[in-house]
């Protein structure tokens, strides 16, 4: 169309031109003429119809019919006359102007037409299309209904088939000339009867598995009061011989001693025997405190080690003031009062400070089993730890001797965060005293701020006291938080569940200001590694509903994170109507109700 309308303007300009050259030869011709005169009426006649006629045959006009060409050939001729004419000039102006006005009205016209005719033509096919559509859809229906029809035929015959082929299975234990014998059957039924009665036989011989737990917690229980019995036992025997012995020796008249001279060889004869005897092998040495004599001679030996330890202690001898402390009876000097005067009081320069020699002798002199007081334990544990004795604080930790709790593993961590150099022996320790006192927590996140990733989120797996706050607690404390949060959301080997809720993790990150980088950057990863990732990561997140997934896209919306927000509206959306999407019967609640 363009290359015609290109043509045509070119046409019309030569035309023009034409127009031009012919006016010039016809005012010149009638230059000579008098105007109006016959011989240059014809003149001027000829050349119009010799300027026409070339036209035409230049241009190749048609000879009939509509012509665009030939109505510029003809206005053009047309403006010839009237330019030639000076009586009817008006006249023939109005007639030509009226002449176009024609034809711009049947050019009109003839438009309306051709957008009538293609409007009726569209009208008439859109029936036609439809009808053809609707004719396909039924061809395809039949078609689908065949299938269908075959596909069961065929079903119908496997199952026949498969049926027929396990009839044709020899019986086992029966070679093939044994199974024509009707003896040799009868024979092999008697025997699987047999084999039946022993299998029943032997079922009404077992109990379930609830009974053989609850009669395993019932010997697991008189074990343990066997034990307890036991021990209480010996304990009655060592008493027993003790006080036979004690007995022996104040019943012996020959003998004229001090009490306290003979108190003293009976308790040496008694530590003596226990350490020979088999039976009073296991004797605690606090069960010589537990049993001191009371009364007078008890108040008299108590009496005697306070003014022992004052002596020492005003004299300035601490390190046998605090054995003295120590070993007192009953434990009399080993609580917060003694340890206060320790603390106190300041040594010479270059020499142990007291209230780490207090520490010392409490851990040389606590009996195996025994652990300090937890006011003790928090008070000189930090103490210690700021005299550089670490290795002090170790071995208090790792035997036992001090009472675990978590002021005590705070304390140990704090003092990791400001002392880089005993970093990892503190945190080991505070991992021990956390676990001891069942803080799992804190014992995962101190993994993590020694390196331990992987071993805390396997111990996180096998913690069932820990919550998914707990996991979101300690993924936001955790200087490794990203790689951490990887292996929490990661399902476990054996198609089993991850460790966290993928979900309600990004969810509970993200209104955390901040903390939602992490998720963020987790999200990145899903989609990073191929948008199926994210998909199974969807899928497989059995404790998330679709209203959790919605809520994670919506704050990464807010968050100018548009991608994120279509990546996981995108995975929602192609999960059309309700079907389990994992193994396990959990999956099912992810899709259970998805745009129904």
């Amino acid at each position: 169309m363009k290359e015609k309308e290109k043509q045509r303007r070119h046409q019309t300009e030569r035309i023009e031109k034409n127009k031009t050259t012919t006016g010039v030869s016809l005012s010149s011709s009638g230059g000579s003429t008098p105007p109006g005169g016959d011989d240059d009426g014809r003149t001027c006649l000829r050349s119009l119809r010799q300027f026409v006629d070339q036209e035409k045959v230049h241009l190749r006009c048609a000879a009939r019919g509509p012509e665009e060409l030939r109505y510029v050939i003809y206005r053009c001729a047309f403006t010839k006359v009237i330019a030639r004419a000076t009586t009817y000039r008006r006249l023939l102006s109005t007639i030509k102007a009226e002449y176009d006005e024609v034809i711009v009205e049947l050019k009109r016209r003839e438009a309306g037409a051709e957008a009538a005719r293609r409007n009726l033509a569209a009208s008439t096919s859109r029936p036609r299309s439809l009808m053809t559509c609707r004719r396909r859809a039924e061809q395809l229906r039949d078609r689908i209904s065949d299938l269908q029809k075959d596909t069961s035929e065929l079903q119908e015959e496997l199952k026949r088939q498969k049926s027929c082929e396990e009839q044709r299975t020899w019986i086992p234990g029966l070679t093939v000339a044994e199974s024509g014998d009707a003896e040799a059957l009868d024979e092999h039924l008697r025997h699987l009867e047999a084999q039946s009665a022993a299998l029943l036989d032997r079922k009404s011989r077992c109990v379930s598995l609830e009974v053989k737990g609850e009669l395993d917690a019932e010997l697991q229980a008189a074990g343990r009061r066997r034990d307890e019995l036991s021990a209480e036992n010996h304990r009655l025997k060592v008493l027993h011989k003790r006080l036979r012995l004690v007995c022996e020796r104040l019943e012996d008249e020959g003998r004229q001693v001090p009490l306290e001279e003979l108190l003293s060889s009976t308790l040496e004869n008694i530590r003596r025997i226990s350490v020979t005897d088999d039976d009073s092998r296991s004797i605690d040495a606090e069960l010589f405190g537990d049993e001191e004599p009371t009364g007078v001679d008890g108040s008299e030996l108590v009496a005697d080690h306070l003014d022992r330890f004052n002596e020492l202690f005003e004299s300035a001898q601490y390190e046998d003031a605090a054995l003295v402390a120590a070993r007192s009876p009953g434990g009399v000097l080993r609580n917060l009062d003694t340890m206060e005067m320790f603390q106190g009081v300041t040594a010479p320069p270059g020499s142990v400070p007291p209230l780490l020699l207090f520490f010392q002798a409490l851990l040389v002199t606590v009996p195996s089993g025994v652990e300090l007081s937890a006011d003790l334990s928090l008070h000189c544990v930090p103490f210690a730890l700021r005299s550089g004795a670490s290795q002090l604080v170790a071995h208090a930790v790792t035997q036992n001797k001090l009472t675990f709790s978590e002021p005590l593993g705070d304390v140990l961590t704090q003092h990791a965060q400001e002392n880089p150099g005993v970093a990892d022996l503190c945190l080991a320790l505070a991992t021990l005293v956390y676990q001891a006192c069942g803080q799992s927590r804190k014992s995962a996140l101190i993994m993590c701020r020694r390196g331990l990733v992987h071993s805390a989120a396997e111990f996180m797996s096998h913690c069932t006291d820990l919550t998914a706050e707990d996991f979101i607690w300690v993924v936001c404390r955790s200087p490794g938080g990203l790689p951490l949060l990887r292996l929490l959301t990661e399902p476990r080997c054996g198609g089993r569940a991850a460790i966290l809720s993928v979900g309600g993790a990004c969810s509970a990150l993200l209104v955390d200001p901040q903390r939602r980088e992490l998720a963020l950057r987790l999200l990145d990863d899903f989609v990073g590694r191929g948008r199926g990732v994210l998909e199974d990561v969807i899928l497989q997140d059995s404790d998330s509903s679709v209203d959790v997934w919605i809520h994670v896209a919506s704050l990464c919306s807010e968050l100018q994170r548009a991608d994120l927000s279509r990546a996981v509206l995108s995975v929602l959306l192609d999960q059309g109507g309700t079907r389990v999407l994992t193994p396990d019967l959990e999956g099912a609640r992810l899709m259970e109700h998805v745009f129904m």
